[in-house]
């Protein structure tokens, strides 16, 4: 599959709030991203956990995921909507994460703590599209 949409790059992004414990977020990353590694980046009160990956390993947790919560289709519509130039962008739900839930989200106003961002560079973001969420009707 790898050889079929070429390079690839997974970034991962999510704020830490004052409230949160940063270990907490990184769980919540890893559960549904897998063994990403994660760097915590403090700027003054501001505190976030980045992570980039460029195997397409780093997204085999995500794709059994899709698979056992059953949201083929909605994930998908979800990533076609994501898909800008040579990469996908989409929100998780941090809380449904750390739970080992997919949820997927709107970039402000709608999880409480801030989403997950979730950056997916490739050389065909369609045949990935396509792996990750084929086409469950005809």
């Amino acid at each position: 599959m790898s050889k079929m949409i070429g390079n690839l790059e997974v970034k991962v992004e999510a704020e830490v709030n004052p409230t949160e414990d940063a270990d907490k977020v990184r769980v919540a990353i890893q559960k549904v991203l897998g063994n990403i590694s994660l760097e915590l980046i403090e700027e003054g009160d501001y505190r976030r956990l980045v992570g980039k990956a460029e195997e397409l390993e780093a997204l085999t947790r995500f794709y059994d995921l899709l698979r056992r919560e059953r949201i083929l289709d909605a994930a998908r519509t979800v990533l076609l909507k994501g898909v800008q130039d040579n990469k996908i962008v989409f929100y998780l739900n941090k809380q449904a994460a750390y739970m080992g839930h997919i949820s997927f989200s709107e970039p402000y106003g709608e999880s409480p703590l801030g989403p997950i961002r979730v950056e997916i560079q490739c050389d065909d973001p369609q045949g990935l599209i396509n792996w990750l969420t084929p086409k469950t009707s005809k």
